[in-house]
């Protein structure tokens, strides 16, 4: 995700409970690691003047997405409180891209985020920018939601339609790479 806006020459931050502990700068990205809700405090505190200009949160999708529906039961069994918490944590990055006054989007799976709070603003799979800028990774199906806010617009318009008509990068590749006569 972070990638283009490095590229572009934007100062960049990951936050990730599976980063190494604290913080890591590397040029223009900054990895934190730690809970999203112990770095938003951290942050204004470093930098309570800093002007984001994108913000996009991926809650676990562990407790939200309905392919692990059979599971939620014996989760909340297990932990009482479960998905409330994973729904908490949902809320709060929908609060903190209000706050952050940029446009925004929360990321999920299909998932009881729609249920649990409102219909997701997007949806897509991934084949479907396949062939857009580099994404020759992307060819596969997994209907991916995104709930947005702060002016979030949906990319990339008209042209996905011809994007999605080119061949893709990675296939391109792999026929070549089986066709290829290394000699010459």
């Amino acid at each position: 995700m972070l990638r283009p806006w490095l590229d572009a020459g934007f100062e960049c931050h990951a936050v990730d409970i599976q980063h190494p502990p604290g913080k890591t700068t590397e040029g223009l990205l900054t990895r934190w690691g730690m809970d999203v809700r112990e770095w938003a405090r951290v942050f204004v505190e470093e930098r309570p003047d800093a002007a984001v200009v994108f913000a996009s949160f991926f809650p676990p999708c562990t407790d939200l997405a309905v392919s692990g529906a059979r599971w939620f039961a014996s989760k909340e069994a297990a932990s009482p409180g479960t998905r409330a918490r994973a729904m908490a944590l949902v809320h709060w990055a929908d609060e903190m891209g209000r706050r952050l006054a940029c446009p925004y989007f929360i990321e999920n799976p299909v998932s009881v985020i729609s249920t649990e709070w409102r219909k997701y603003d997007h949806a897509f799979h991934p084949y479907e920018y396949g062939g857009y800028r580099g994404g020759e990774n992307d060819g596969y199906t997994k209907k991916t939601c995104l709930w947005t806010g702060g002016g979030f617009v949906m990319p990339p318009g008209p042209e996905r339609q011809n994007l999605r008509s080119q061949t893709p990068a990675g296939f391109a590749r792999a026929v070549f790479e089986a066709h290829a006569d290394p000699s010459k």
